[in-house]
C-alpha cells in the first residue's frame, strides 16, 4: 500500500550500526512517503534500492511485536508492518527476554481485573505457555522487571501502594511502601527498576519525584520533576532509566518532553515537543539506544500522529513511525537492520 508524501529534510546515516537517517540541509533532501504507516525520509537523488526494518514489542491497547519495512528507491519508500507475535490483552509494559520469553505487565480488566504480571514462553506450533504469573490484589500492576538472578520486580498501585520482589517460585524476597500519594491510585507509580547496587528506581507521577530507595523502602535521593519556573506543567515522571554515567532519563508524560538528569539530580538534556515541531504528545515509554539517540512513545498524540520517534543527542527527530494503530505506551525496540540491541535494554 502506497502512502501520502510528507516533506522533511534528512540523509542516511551510519553509526554503531546501520541507522538509516539523519537530518540534512542539502537543497534537494526531498520526498518522504507514508505508507502502511511509517514515516520515513529519503534523498531525492537515491537511486539504489534500500531497505530500512525495525523490530519492536509494543504495549498497551495492543500488545504485539511488529516487523517495520521501508523499501526505499528512486526517492520514495513504501513501507509495510508486519506482526510477529502478539497477545489477546491490553498491557502496561513489556519485554523480550533474553531466551525469548515475554514479561509483560497486563492491564487491569477482564480476566485480570486487578492488573496482573506474567512471563510468556512462546511455542513454535504450539500454544504459548505462561511460565510465571502474579496477579495483583490491589489496584493494578504498573511495571514488570526480570533481574539477572531470576527475580521479578514489579509495583501494585493501591490503598497500600508498594514494590515487590518475587522468586520463581513465587516468593515475595523484598517487599516495601512506596513513599506517594494515596488518593489516586492510577498516578502513583511507574516503571521502577532494580539497579546493579541493590537499590530500586522508581518514578511517582502526582509526586513529581523520582524516589531511590533502598531494599527496606528507605528513601535515599529524590528527584524533582517539575519543570523550573513552570508548576502548572504536568511533568509527571514514566519512567526512571538509570544510565551508564549514573544520570536518570525520564519521560515527563504530560510535560511532554524527556529529561536526563545527571547525578546530582540537576537537568542536563531536555527535548520537549516544541522542538520536534509537536511530534512529543504525552512522553511515555523511553529507551536510550547504543548510539546515544533517544526513542519515545508519543502516547496521547492523536490517530494520525506519530506513535514512536527517535531523537538524536541534537534533538534531530532521525527516524519515525506514524501509524493508525492504537497508542503505545511502552515498548521494546529489539532490532534496527538486524542488528540486535544489546542487552539489558536501557527502558
Amino acid at each position: 500500500m502506497r502512502g501520502n508524501l510528507y516533506m522533511v529534510h534528512a540523509a542516511r546515516r551510519v553509526q554503531n550500526y546501520a541507522w538509516p537517517l539523519q537530518a540534512c540541509t542539502h537543497p534537494v533532501c526531498a520526498i518522504v512517503v507514508v505508507a502502511s504507516g511509517l514515516l520515513l525520509a529519503v534523498n531525492s537523488w537515491a537511486d539504489e534500492a534500500t531497505t530500512d526494518s525495525r523490530r519492536v514489542l509494543v504495549c498497551g491497547a495492543r500488545t504485539a511485536i511488529v516487523k517495520i519495512t521501508s523499501e526505499v528507491a528512486n526517492g520514495s519508500s513504501v513501507s509495510q508492518e508486519t506482526v510477529e507475535w502478539s497477545y489477546p490483552a491490553s498491557s502496561r509494559e513489556g519485554w523480550v527476554l533474553p531466551d525469548g520469553n515475554l514479561l509483560l505487565a497486563l492491564s487491569k480488566g477482564g480476566p485480570t481485573p486487578k492488573g496482573a504480571a506474567v512471563e510468556i514462553k512462546r511455542g513454535e506450533n504450539v500454544p504459548d505457555e505462561i511460565v510465571w504469573r502474579y496477579d495483583g490484589v490491589q489496584d493494578e500492576i504498573n511495571s514488570i522487571q526480570k533481574t539477572p538472578q531470576g527475580t521479578y520486580v514489579l509495583t501494585e498501585a493501591g490503598p497500600q501502594p508498594r514494590l515487590l520482589e518475587i522468586d520463581a517460585a513465587g516468593k515475595v524476597q523484598v517487599e516495601f511502601p512506596l513513599l506517594c500519594q494515596k488518593q489516586n491510585p492510577h498516578m502513583q507509580t511507574r516503571m521502577s527498576r532494580k539497579q546493579l547496587d541493590g537499590t530500586y528506581l522508581a518514578p511517582h507521577l502526582l509526586d513529581f519525584a523520582i524516589i531511590r530507595y533502598d531494599a527496606a523502602g528507605k528513601e535515599l535521593s529524590r528527584i524533582d520533576t517539575h519543570v523550573p519556573g513552570e508548576p502548572g506543567i504536568n511533568s509527571w515522571p514514566f519512567t526512571a532509566i538509570a544510565l551508564p554515567d549514573g544520570g536518570i532519563l525520564a519521560g515527563l508524560t504530560n510535560g511532554n518532553r524527556v529529561v536526563e538528569f545527571d547525578k546530582a539530580g540537576a537537568l542536563r538534556w531536555q527535548v520537549t515537543a516544541a522542538e520536534t515541531d509537536g511530534a512529543i504528545a504525552d512522553a511515555c515509554g523511553v529507551q536510550r539506544l547504543p548510539n546515544g539517540n533517544t526513542m519515545i512513545a508519543s502516547y496521547h498524540i492523536g490517530k494520525d500522529g506519530v506513535r514512536l520517534l527517535e531523537v538524536s543527542p541534537e534533538k534531530k527527530i532521525v527516524w519515525a513511525w506514524k501509524a493508525n494503530v492504537p497508542a503505545v505506551h511502552h515498548f521494546h525496540l529489539l532490532t534496527v537492520n538486524g542488528a540486535e540491541i544489546a542487552a539489558p535494554a536501557m527502558r
